[in-house]
């Protein structure tokens, strides 16, 4: 069972300033995912609430938190050094929380690449691997694996979430980057699932019957 939802706030950077999280922490939890949101959604979007929502089911606690330019309103993702700066600082925060639980990071979309590029710069403190909900590796209408250069350099397990119908990532493009990354990556893919793990209705399955099976397979992937 979830517990009540816990707001609190840290520093993303010393130029940026404080951003909001969100600690959910059920019972009897012994890991912690720390989550980053995408690029055009916050921490509080449906999704990631229902990511931690079914994640707290099975017993997973977890971390979401906002990038600076989120937390101010504005309209597009703040560089790369200050996203990565702000990972870094987001699992800081989250170790000083919960500081008796396994740690692992990503989050959706942008936030798992950005989790992933910090943790290829230099290892991310106690986090034992990372999770991608629709890793995006390369633009829409685009295909290629540029994007997923930087994996090369991460050294703790990663577990790939992607839907057949993801127009960020061709999966004939994503299983070479995943066999080059051997035992480290595992992949796991939803069938006619798009971005944001929507199915058809022809499927018989809804979002968010899918987003349960998605916390059903971190929890089997951790064990």
């Amino acid at each position: 069972m979830s517990s009540t939802p816990k707001n609190l706030k840290f520093e993303a950077t010393p130029e940026k300033g404080s951003v909001s999280a969100i600690l959910l922490r059920p019972r009897g939890a012994r890991r912690l995912l720390i989550l980053g949101h995408g690029a055009g959604a916050p921490m509080t979007h449906p999704f990631m609430e229902a990511a931690a929502t079914e994640l707290a089911d099975v017993g997973i606690a977890t971390f979401r938190y906002q990038f600076p330019y989120m937390e101010k309103g504005r309209g597009g993702p703040d560089t790369p050094k200050v996203l990565t700066a702000t990972v870094r600082s987001a699992v800081k925060a989250a170790r000083k929380a919960a500081p008796k639980l396994s740690l692992i990071a990503g989050g959706k979309s942008m936030g798992g690449r950005m989790t992933s590029l910090a943790a290829s710069q230099e290892p991310l403190t106690d986090v034992e691997g990372l999770v991608f909900f629709g890793f995006p590796l390369h633009a829409p209408g685009k295909p290629g694996s540029e994007r997923a250069e930087h994996l090369n350099a991460v050294k703790i397990p990663m577990l790939f979430l992607q839907g057949t119908r993801d127009k960020l990532a061709d999966l004939e493009h994503l299983r070479p980057v995943c066999k080059r990354l051997k035992r480290r990556a595992k992949l796991h893919v939803v069938e006619e699932a798009d971005h944001s793990f929507n199915v058809p209705k022809r499927t018989g399955k809804t979002q968010a019957e899918i987003i349960k099976d998605l916390a059903e397979t971190i929890d089997s992937w951790l064990q």
